[in-house]
């Protein structure tokens, strides 16, 4: 059935779209390849790729995969039920995947608004005000020149807007398999088996 392997298709993608956004996470506790010594930003501890766009989406793409109308054998009799069945199913699932790439999603842009702690010149503890709508940053007095860990601004920012996108790609997808399984669900009760017809 096409809407069967639509599903899959869109499992596969999102199963690889999950093991990136946990690797991306994992990443972000390691600027530069070093041990963090706390100079993670206030939200890189919401676990947002590893849970959001990790965990959560691996549910519904392990469920997209393995898809089949005919798994729903011992409690539909007709195929059309089965039918209608899996196509609930993935609806269902998809609904989850949304709400783990949304957390994703959100985090990632709360991450990029807040840069992390680092070490100026004189040792001392600060971090980078946010930027303003038009991309200055803001002369607060705590404000610094991170030296150390070095280019962690950059390591917090590229992993972070790489985790926006990925969940974001994530999103779209589990929206699709709604869209697929309505469609689908749609398609079975117009075929209506060998005795019905669809009255349109």
């Amino acid at each position: 059935m096409f809407f069967e392997w639509c599903a899959r298709y869109l499992g596969y993608k999102l199963l690889v779209l999950a093991i990136l956004c946990i690797v991306m996470n994992i990443l972000l506790y390691f600027p530069n390849g070093e041990t963090s010594q706390g100079h993670l930003g206030n939200y890189v501890g919401c676990l947002h790729g590893i849970i959001g766009g990790g965990i959560l989406i691996m549910i519904p793409a392990l469920v997209f995969i393995r898809l089949q109308h005919e798994q729903f054998r011992g409690c539909c009799p007709y195929e059309i039920h089965r039918q209608n069945c899996a196509m609930l199913a993935s609806i269902l699932v998809a609904c989850i995947g949304i709400l783990g790439a949304g957390y994703c999603f959100i985090i990632s842009a709360l991450t990029l608004a807040h840069e992390p702690y680092c070490y100026s010149t004189d040792k001392a503890r600060c971090h980078h005000p946010p930027a303003d709508k038009e991309g200055i940053q803001f002369e607060h007095s705590d404000s610094c020149h991170c030296e150390q860990p070095k280019y962690i601004t950059d390591w917090h920012t590229g992993f972070s807007s790489v985790l926006l996108v990925l969940s974001g790609i994530e999103l779209t997808l589990c929206t699709l398999q709604i869209i697929n399984g309505c469609i689908g669900g749609a398609w079975a009760v117009c075929q209506g088996g060998d005795k019905e017809r669809c009255p349109c």
